[in-house]
């Protein structure tokens, strides 16, 4: 039995090529997400430390001044969590209801040398939910 093989030119050499393409790929999506991530991560943490602060502030006792409270311990927050410090804080208490906005934008680096930078905008209002409004 005889065997004939062809020469396949189109077949010889395309596997290193493309796995050096694979591979910077990965590395540009693993970049990205190493700058992108503690970003998304500090944003959502503060989301959480502004709602907890909301609610704190509505079942203080006494005489302390919730709006006030309710200010520093955001801005704890945005300290502890690497937030700009232009962030804009808004504190405002309509009835027995506090609100707390805050906006702030920060760049990420996606990919690597600065060629594309994201803007990150964070907008966020945090209200009060709960049996702490009901009356």
């Amino acid at each position: 039995m005889q065997h004939h093989s062809k020469q396949r030119d189109g077949e010889h050499g395309g596997a290193g090529v493309k796995f050096l393409i694979f591979l910077g790929l990965i590395i540009l999506l693993a970049h990205a997400g190493y700058n992108y991530v503690p970003v998304a991560y500090s944003a959502e943490s503060l989301k959480t430390e502004m709602h907890t602060a909301v609610m704190q502030g509505l079942a203080l006792p006494g005489k302390m001044n919730p709006v006030d409270n309710v200010k520093a311990r955001i801005s704890r927050a945005i300290e502890q969590n690497e937030i700009p410090p232009d962030a804009i804080v808004e504190v405002k208490q309509n009835g027995n209801a506090l609100t707390a906005h805050v906006t702030f934008s920060k760049q990420v680096n996606i990919l690597p040398f600065g060629m594309y930078k994201y803007n990150y905008n964070f907008d966020h209002t945090a209200t009060p939910t709960g049996f702490l409004l009901k009356q």
